[in-house]
């Protein structure tokens, strides 16, 4: 049965996120994509620099380069607090109209579902939902998410259990989370009929970046083949009820040769404070450094305390190996990032290079979240908490034991990373690819309505618009 529009000048529109899905992937591990761009069309997508999660989602909601959005990465400097942030998720975060704002605005019936999205509490949209784990005052994190209206939530846990945080993210990572919100997605779309549905799929970001893009290796064309089977449900879905299909990736990931710690860099040169805490461990203490990086992947915002020291720092990151550029104001505002929120400086890695959030120069002084999966506490991105510490014996047997005593109500430590294992990392991403094959891309259903070249981050919007509204 096609699904019955409140205005006939209305189209519903699904839209996949497929993390990490790059043209050079589409092929004959993905038969439900490849039919897909065959009755449609595909088209490159130029995106926005940083390439990562949070950036490029703000661009593509929103119409607006970085620094009119003010995402200038998965996380930045609260100036005010003295403190790094990654991965909030209030939707006040970022500026400009939403796409599910413009729709509305333009009839007053449109709806739109934000199925995981990032920058999903608080919003907008009408339906939502999101990770967000439990923090009980015993130090344990419980696997959990926040959902609008607040009765969605124990909706969606009632079907379908709930949602696998551990399997979202994290060496323990698999299809699960990808299927459970792919699960969700549908649920909503048949039981809410939004006129706009956002969801997004992570699973390809997580082989991608341990093994690299190996098109050949079995473990990556396991994931091509369930990723895509999950998009095939969906396209099912969308095409049974009457909806047009957009799928997009935000970055493509290519291959990572080594790593950059730009932060041992800046500390060697005395411009990194730490404070010392229990056991000789080391913390990064932000407001009394006279410069630091907040490492995201690829790029990496610099933040100088004392402006007349600039130039000096810019200096000392042009000369390490490994370090492509350095722009200041003016190459800042050439790339779109001449927001407040940006650092003084912002660092770019040649293209086989990433960088760590490492500034401890011993790793017995590392911090003890260095040898877990946190996120949060975390100054930088880290890609090594996609691996169990290679050092360890039996891993499975050590992460089950460790989760099982925290379910049993224990303290426990989940220290199962390795703090110094970078050169397990294969695959990254964050700045613009040489190739656009191995860039992000957008598929739709509806050929005329995409132009004859590639697509801009920043015209996704419209484009999702059109789809709706032509």
């Amino acid at each position: 049965m096609a699904l019955k529009n409140t205005s006939h000048a209305m189209h519903p529109v699904l839209v996949i996120l497929v993390v990490g899905l790059a043209p050079q992937l589409i092929g004959r591990d993905t038969p439900n994509l490849k039919r897909l761009a065959q009755r449609g069309a595909l088209r490159p997508l130029e995106t926005v620099t940083p390439a990562v999660t949070c950036t490029v989602q703000s661009t593509l909601v929103t119409g607006l380069p970085p620094s009119s959005h003010g995402a200038v990465a998965n996380g930045w400097y609260f100036r005010d607090l003295r403190e790094v942030m990654l991965w909030r998720q209030p939707n006040n975060l970022v500026e400009g109209e939403k796409i599910w704002e413009a729709g509305r605005r333009r009839d007053a019936d449109f709806t739109c579902a934000k199925m995981f999205w990032w920058y999903n509490m608080y919003s907008s949209a009408d339906w939502s939902a999101t990770p967000r784990p439990m923090y009980p005052a015993d130090g344990r994190k419980i696997p959990d998410h926040y959902a609008f209206p607040p009765e969605l939530h124990d909706e969606l846990d009632a079907r379908f259990g709930p949602f696998p945080l551990f399997k979202f993210w994290g060496p323990l990572t698999d299809i699960t989370s990808s299927d459970w919100i792919t699960k969700a997605t549908l649920h909503v779309m048949r039981t809410r009929q939004p006129t706009l549905t956002l969801t997004y799929l992570p699973h390809l970001d997580y082989n991608l970046q341990r093994l690299g893009p190996d098109l050949e290796h079995p473990h990556l064309r396991s994931d091509l083949r369930e990723i895509d089977a999950l998009c095939g449900e969906l396209i099912e879905e969308a095409d049974k009820t009457g909806r047009r299909v957009i799928v997009v990736s935000e970055y493509g990931i290519t291959q990572a040769n080594g790593v950059v710690h730009i932060n041992r860099v800046l500390r060697e040169a005395g411009l990194i404070s730490v404070r010392p805490e229990e056991h000789g461990r080391e913390v990064l203490d932000c407001g009394a450094s006279a410069a630091f990086a907040m490492a995201d992947h690829q790029v990496a915002h610099v933040y100088v305390a004392d402006h007349d020291r600039i130039p000096e720092v810019k200096g000392i990151l042009e000369r390490v190996d490994g370090i492509e550029a350095v722009w200041d104001g003016t190459g800042k505002k050439e790339h779109g990032l001449d927001h407040p929120r940006s650092g003084e400086l912002i660092a770019v890695s040649e293209a086989d290079r990433w960088f760590s959030y490492y500034y401890w120069l011993n790793d017995e002084k590392a911090p003890d979240f260095a040898r877990t999966v946190d996120i949060h506490r975390k100054p930088g991105y880290d890609p090594v908490e996609l691996f169990i510490d290679p050092d360890i014996r039996f891993p499975k047997l050590a992460a089950a034991t460790k989760l099982a005593r925290r379910k049993a109500g224990f303290r426990q430590l989940l220290d199962i990373i390795s703090p110094s294992a970078t050169h397990l990392v294969r695959g990254t991403h964050g700045r613009l690819t040489a190739d656009s094959a191995d860039g992000p891309l957008v598929i739709s259903s509806e050929p005329s309505l995409l132009p004859d070249g590639p697509l801009r981050a920043t015209e996704f919007k419209s484009l999702v618009l059109s789809h709706v509204f032509e």
